[in-house]
């Protein structure tokens, strides 16, 4: 995939390169059009003067066919200009492709040998032993910390793609993002997450881009620090409603005076480029040790006609009644994961601490068990053969929204790009861990979501 990625790449790049001098050949034709058009209007105008009305006629008329030969010239160098746009676009496209592929390909792997470290180290083995598998552990984390670390340079990607736009809550969204830069362990950031709103902020639109322009504000910050800690507040608020769209603002402040948004127009950063390319309103204000960036974004209701959220009030009331009645020895697991070590390894680590544990291979396996059995809890792959996790989960919920009942679903994917926790989250599935974990970590979520 990489290698044809490669050679797909090199023809674009030599297309590209053809299509730029083309375009720059053009460019110059164009402006040598223009001034000849431009000379021969004055002197047209010149012979009025003179009372030459058929020279200047003439000189008028040769004026007017160039402007109409600039006119298609431009036009054809318009449509040059789109293709190598749409070229550019379609590379960026495909090299987000290969590395969702890699770090798929990685992760999977990778979890095996955390997982199987971690219940290795617990177990009474000799000391030696123990020291090769924390030199293990730490080679693995490692590998962790570099997957982590490309997942978040995708983030500050600049891509021009429209989403389909998807329900997600916007806190959950701004958290994940903080996330996803603090795995940066050079980061000198301190972060803080005010929500000035106690209703929940849920709405559509592409999670993408906030994960997108917040990773980006917190490089500028973090390339200013000069390795001195910087605190960062971030507050979440309504600005304005409609009947249809709800715009929030993203405050953040820092206690440093940095600028964040360069206010001439020009697009210094990605930052700026993100907020030109969607015309977000922003406002900034610098103080001595203070700035404060303030970019106010629209999002469409949840009753703006798009796919209402799967569960109703009463079944939410519902859900919290439930979980207060489980505790984990008394469950009963469906594990939905296509690959075999994978499995084994789940169910090693969580069958002394359940009741039982039914395994599928894919979604349509586990939308057949859903039908006949009762499960306490679901632990979802996403990428499968048939149906995907998200597919299985959203035809669950489907199903549950007729019988009043709701089993929470964890995903557990190697799918760890950026907005993959809002597609879960936005297709039913209550919680979102990614490959590769620690055991004890699955845990405490399992313990969490029931």
């Amino acid at each position: 995939m990489v290698n044809d990625l490669k050679k797909e790449n090199m023809r674009e790049n030599v297309s590209i390169g053809s299509r730029g001098e083309h375009f720059e050949k053009s460019r110059k034709s164009v402006e040598t059009y223009f001034l000849i058009s431009l000379f021969l209007l004055i002197s047209s105008i010149i012979l009025i003067s003179f009372d030459l009305r058929l020279i200047a006629g003439i000189t008028a008329i040769l004026a007017a066919s160039l402007m109409i030969a600039i006119f298609r010239k431009s036009s054809v160098i318009y449509r040059e200009f789109l293709k190598t746009v749409n070229s550019l676009n379609s590379i960026n496209n495909r090299k987000d492709e290969v590395i969702k592929h890699f770090s798929h390909k990685i992760r999977e792997p990778l979890n095996t040998i955390v997982i199987i470290s971690d219940i290795l180290t617990e177990s009474e083995i000799a000391q030696g032993q123990k020291d090769l598998l924390a030199s293990l552990s730490e080679s693995s984390n490692n590998m962790v910390d570099t997957v982590n670390e490309l997942t978040k340079n995708t983030a500050g990607s600049m891509l021009y793609e429209h989403r389909k736009p998807i329900r997600f809550d916007i806190i959950s969204t701004v958290n994940s993002s903080i996330d996803l830069y603090s795995q940066k362990d050079r980061s000198g950031l301190r972060f803080f997450v005010v929500k000035d709103d106690p209703e929940a902020l849920e709405f559509y639109g592409d999670p993408v881009l906030i994960k997108q322009l917040l990773v980006n504000v917190f490089t500028t910050i973090d390339s200013k620090s000069d390795g001195q800690p910087i605190e960062i507040t971030i507050t979440v608020k309504k600005d304005k409603e409609t009947k249809t769209d709800t715009y929030i603002s993203f405050i953040v402040e820092t206690n440093r005076e940095i600028t964040l948004i360069n206010e001439s127009g020009s697009a210094e950063s990605q930052t700026d480029r993100l907020i030109s390319y969607h015309k977000w309103g922003f406002k900034q204000k610098l103080s001595e040790g203070h700035s404060k960036l303030n970019i106010v974004i629209p999002f469409t209701n949840p009753s703006g006609g798009l796919k209402p959220k799967a569960s109703s009030t009463k079944i939410e009331e519902l859900i919290m009644k439930e979980k207060t009645s489980k505790v984990m020895k008394d469950l009963k697991v469906l594990l939905v994961e296509d690959n075999i070590i994978n499995q084994k390894i789940t169910i090693l680590t969580l069958k002394p601490l359940v009741k039982s544990i039914d395994t599928a291979e894919n979604g349509k396996e586990a939308l057949d068990k859903f039908g006949t059995s009762n499960y306490d809890l679901i632990l979802m792959d996403i990428q499968m053969p048939l149906m995907s996790g998200l597919i299985a989960a959203e035809k669950i919920r489907a199903l549950e929204s007729t019988t009043h009942s709701h089993i929470p679903i964890i995903a557990i994917t190697a799918n760890a790009m950026i907005g993959d926790r809002e597609r879960c989250i936005s297709a039913g599935i209550d919680e979102y861990i990614s490959k590769p974990f620690q055991p004890a970590v699955l845990i405490e979520l399992i313990k969490k979501t029931i």
